[in-house]
């Protein structure tokens, strides 16, 4: 009977550990993924295959081996590992032209589980990206008004555009300087030919130079750039030309002055001081000498007109300037004052463009909000 007792007590042992064994393996063991698949990168450059796949059940998983074999290659090179909540993997690394195939192998600290290989794709670019369609229309939308407007203007010069108070009292103040008989000073800002800001103030410039050239008042232009500078002589010599009145330019109206910043503002607010312009144009890109150019022009009881598209020095001459022309209002004098055709027609069309861009916008928010319909995440 103890021999009996033993022998069932070693049988129910061995059954028990057999089956913990068993259970083991089973949660041990990691299944491969599932439909993998290779396709071309749409919309790009070429170059690029997108490798995708199913996860399985995969307690211990810690992550996916990427393979790739080439189709004149039996070899299988591993190009990356990617972590276990990965679905698919970008093969960038893929040349034009050439068939992969690919396989995701499952691993854990102890085993690994690849899949089945995918079918062969290849990478080839594309001529259109087609995510780009609504900027293409956008631009050929925006384009045509333009035309449009262009035209327009050339037979109608009185083409509406928003009234701007610093503009309209340009007039105004350069009059003003005229019957006092004091100078009008213009400072085109302190940055260089590269900023927008400076090139539409040289267009300013060029509008102001030729009304002072009319009135007869005297014109100030301190540069802080060498190349600014020269640009903007050649800006007040051919206004002065344009307004039949080239024998009264004088070549010390334009001067440089220095590249220091803080230098050319005590330099400006000498000039400010000294001459005591009757109107001050701090027009251009400007940084932390725009109060104190704005302040002494203030305290000499100069009527000044500002502008530019630096928001952190726009507080500054709201506070001390009469008039402050405010971010694209800048962009928009050079036409405001010419009344061109060609620039009054650009300044109509970008107005209607923005105008259909904040419907589209507010439709599409709309839509988005309400429906679930393609053409709202579109717009």
């Amino acid at each position: 009977m103890a021999e009996q007792a033993t022998f069932t007590a070693v049988l129910l042992e061995t059954l028990l550990n057999m089956t913990v064994f068993s259970i083991t393996c089973l949660i041990a063991a990691i299944s491969p993924p599932l439909a993998t698949t290779a396709s071309d990168v749409p919309n790009d450059k070429g170059g690029a295959i997108l490798v995708s796949w199913l996860p399985a059940d995969n307690p211990g998983l810690t992550g996916y081996r990427i393979l790739r074999q080439a189709e004149s290659n039996p070899t299988w090179e591993t190009l990356g590992f990617v972590g276990r909540l990965a679905r698919r993997y970008t093969d960038d690394r893929a040349r034009n032209g050439v068939r992969y195939r690919y396989q995701v192998v499952a691993e854990s600290t102890t085993e690994t589980a690849p899949s089945e290989p995918s079918d062969f794709a290849i990478a080839s670019p594309q001529w259109f990206d087609y995510k780009t369609l609504p900027a293409l229309l956008g631009t050929f939308i925006l384009t045509f008004i333009s035309i449009y407007f262009i035209r327009r203007a050339r037979r109608d010069r009185s083409l509406f555009i928003r009234r701007i108070a610093g503009l309209d009292a340009v007039e105004e103040a350069l009059g003003r300087a005229t019957e006092m008989g004091r100078a009008t000073l213009y400072v085109p800002g302190l940055s260089s030919m590269a900023d927008v800001a400076t090139i539409a103030s040289l267009n300013i410039l060029g509008e102001v130079a030729t009304k002072t050239a009319k009135f007869g008042t005297p014109l100030i232009v301190p540069n802080r750039d060498p190349i600014v500078y020269t640009v903007a002589h050649e800006v007040v010599k051919e206004a002065y030309t344009t307004a039949g009145r080239p024998d009264a330019f004088n070549s010390d109206i334009v001067f440089f002055v220095t590249t220091d910043q803080f230098a050319f503002a005590a330099a400006v607010d000498g000039i400010m001081v000294r001459e005591r312009p009757a109107t001050n144009f701090l027009i251009g890109m400007f940084w932390a000498e725009s109060l104190i150019l704005a302040e002494t022009g203030a305290a000499t009881g100069a009527i000044q007109i500002a502008g530019t598209d630096a928001v952190h020095q726009l507080p500054f001459f709201i506070t001390a300037c009469d008039y402050t022309l405010i971010g694209e209002e800048l962009y928009a004098a050079s036409a405001y004052l010419s009344r061109e055709p060609l620039l009054l027609g650009a300044v109509k069309g970008q107005d209607y463009a923005k105008a259909i861009i904040i419907t589209l916008i507010v439709v599409g928010s709309l839509l988005a909000l309400t429906v679930n319909l393609p053409v709202a995440n579109w717009l």
